[in-house]
């Protein structure tokens, strides 16, 4: 199975500054700045080239990851399991991971996305870091009887 996580694009900053709550009603109104609108065409454009066409597409309902999602042009399904601070287990088994068939697209938030790399690659620290509009694509695999998680790749926009 293949997983692909998506950190929505920068957007624009919360009303309340650094004492905005995340997931809150302002937050999730959040829109992609121009520079997020950019990054998501750029990733959209070197994912919708690598995606089989059966790819499933999920994002949170926030404005700022229906904005990145949208970019791909494919049909999406919006789930609140992914809203901001979601736990790490919600978006795995969203995915249906590890028995899941085909890819699927995961378009979410910080630090969610980096908790699900750590636990996925058995990460001591628990959490990734992962820049806005960077993908993750992850593989499970079975070599001599045993799973593993793999990495496909990680790209960045400023990269693709």
């Amino acid at each position: 199975m293949d997983l692909i996580l998506w950190r929505h694009a920068e957007a624009v900053d919360h009303p309340d500054g650094e004492d905005g709550v995340p997931g809150d009603a302002q937050d999730l109104e959040r829109r992609l700045s121009a520079r997020g609108e950019k990054q998501a065409a750029r990733m959209a454009a070197w994912l919708d080239r690598q995606l089989p066409e059966g790819a499933r597409v999920f994002a949170s309902p926030s404005q700022r990851t229906q904005q990145t999602a949208a970019a791909l042009g494919r049909k999406l399904r919006l789930r609140y399991e992914l809203l901001p601070e979601a736990p790490a287990s919600a978006v795995l088994a969203l995915a249906g991971w590890p028995d899941g068939r085909g890819p699927v697209v995961i378009v979410g938030h910080q630090p969610t996305l980096g908790q699900v790399v750590a636990q996925l690659l058995e990460l001591p620290e628990g959490e990734c870091p992962m820049r806005k509009g960077a993908i993750w694509w992850l593989r499970q695999r079975e070599r001599g009887g045993r799973l593993q998680t793999v990495i496909v790749t990680v790209q960045t926009p400023e990269l693709v």
